[in-house]
């Protein structure tokens, strides 16, 4: 970890005096700032852990950039965007491991473990996958592993973050288990006791609240601190009961502990978030774009070959939307949307054009094309938190926080000019977010670098 010898002789990582938390607007942003902790040796070059907070995974890759980008740091910064900003580190060496926490509304990747490779096609000269994963596939990135050089080996953990109970929760049930003991006691019930461990940790259904005193927490040890609230569905379905909370805990030390220091990033859309494209389009709209642009997954059964087939259609499928809407940027009159209408699977084109049209003068087409390359084998996750759900997944995230190693630098998107986190509510969270740092880490260097003056708090 971070201050600590590196293996294969690389000596020690230096460290920083308070822990350095960056807070970026564009999530791609971040990436700087981890190069930069790359280049000082407070990171290393290699064997990186990543834990990502965020309802999206943020794991895909700029299609048709050259794999050799990586190596420009400045040409990479400038290919990247939102949701590809990962992969490309991954393929440059520097991160070994990811663990990617999301929501319950936030399904895009099954869960559990899942090591692939990354590496350059040989044919397209571009970065690929391995992965069989339908997030992989429905955006054409999937080869055979004899078709990639110079391959990284990825270990993926995703896992599943289930709110905790809130504090007046918790006081609400205290006062109602303290009333039911009094009302047991009297009638000389024998059976009065709430069960409850030796560390202090009452049971409540299959999940486990902290009831220890304050002054306990900072003694208690790991591997006892299991009030997480936090479910592994790599072990077990949602909503089982027999999951343990202790598995996530243990799966993301595995994760932090492989690596030789680890980023700890959190995208605000974790708390609470939206799809901007609602908004954008009726529904009728947003439906006819969930059909253009739909994704026949492969069969559970298929071999290589089916999967390469698979690629094949769906990268054809997309280039020849990305095609029709370039050209209707260029002219949209009735002769270019019938040329294009007469693709296969292009014929509701026409309707969703006329509908544009009738509500905006110009619509944007290339915005509309990007809306419709989110609408694939699943929608995107939108889910606006009550005040209530947000504090809950925040005492989830300081829960697990308190029982793993401390990063070396802290990550933060608030992904809110996009609409992606409620613009409403990001200032509320980040500020939980930051209060739960600091309770946690104590002193941070925190750098507001969205604001205009980049002011340093």
């Amino acid at each position: 970890m971070s201050g600590a010898g590196a293996p294969g002789g690389r000596g020690r990582l230096r460290t920083y005096p308070a822990l350095p938390v960056w807070v970026v607007e564009d999530h791609h942003d971040v990436l700087p700032f981890i190069y930069r902790a790359i280049g000082s040796k407070h990171l290393p070059a290699s064997n990186i852990s990543f834990v990502h907070f965020d309802s999206h995974p943020d794991l895909l890759i700029p299609v048709n950039m050259p794999a050799d980008t990586v190596f420009d740091k400045e040409a990479l910064f400038s290919e990247l965007s939102i949701e590809n900003w990962i992969m490309p580190v991954v393929y440059a060496g520097h991160i070994s491991q990811v663990v990617w926490l999301h929501p319950i509304w936030a399904q895009q990747i099954k869960e559990g473990r899942h090591d692939f490779l990354v590496g350059k096609d040989t044919s397209t000269t571009t970065i690929r996958v391995t992965s069989t994963d339908h997030y992989f596939l429905s955006d054409g990135l999937y080869v055979p592993a004899d078709q990639l050089e110079n391959q990284k080996l990825l270990h993926l953990n995703v896992l599943l973050v289930k709110p905790s109970e809130t504090s007046k929760q918790q006081d609400d049930k205290n006062e109602a288990s303290s009333a039911k003991k009094l009302k047991l006691n009297a009638e000389d019930t024998a059976n009065t006791a709430t069960p409850t461990s030796s560390q202090g940790l009452e049971i409540v259904g299959h999940y486990l609240t902290d009831t220890e005193a304050p002054g306990d927490e900072e003694n208690a040890c790991a591997q006892d601190k299991t009030e997480t609230f936090l479910e592994s569905s790599a072990s077990c379905s949602l909503g089982s009961n027999g999951c343990k909370p202790i598995e996530m805990v243990n799966d993301v030390l595995q994760v932090v502990q492989k690596g030789d220091a680890y980023v700890l990033d959190i995208d605000l859309d974790f708390f609470s978030v939206k799809n901007p494209f609602k908004d954008t389009y009726t529904q009728e709209e947003y439906k006819i774009l969930q059909e253009l642009y739909s994704f026949k997954k492969p069969n559970t059964n298929s071999t290589e070959e089916d999967l390469l087939d698979c690629v094949e259609n769906r990268i054809h499928q997309l280039e020849d939307l990305e095609a029709a809407f370039a050209d209707l940027c260029d002219k949209d009159d009735e002769e270019t949307l019938q040329k294009w209408a007469s693709y296969p699977g292009m014929k509701p084109l026409v309707q969703l054009v006329h509908s544009l049209k009738n509500r905006m003068d110009t619509p944007d087409y290339e915005m509309v094309h990007q809306a419709g390359l989110t609408c694939d084998y699943s929608e995107l996750p939108h889910h606006v938190s009550t005040e209530k759900e947000i504090e809950g997944l925040m005492q989830s995230v300081k829960h697990l926080l308190k029982n793993i190693p401390k990063p070396t630098l802290v990550t933060i998107a608030r992904s809110s000019l996009d609409d992606y986190c409620p613009s409403e509510q990001v200032d509320f969270i980040q500020e939980n977010v930051l209060n739960v740092l600091s309770s946690v880490y104590g002193v941070l260097d925190i750098h507001l670098e969205y604001a205009a003056d980049s002011s340093s708090a």
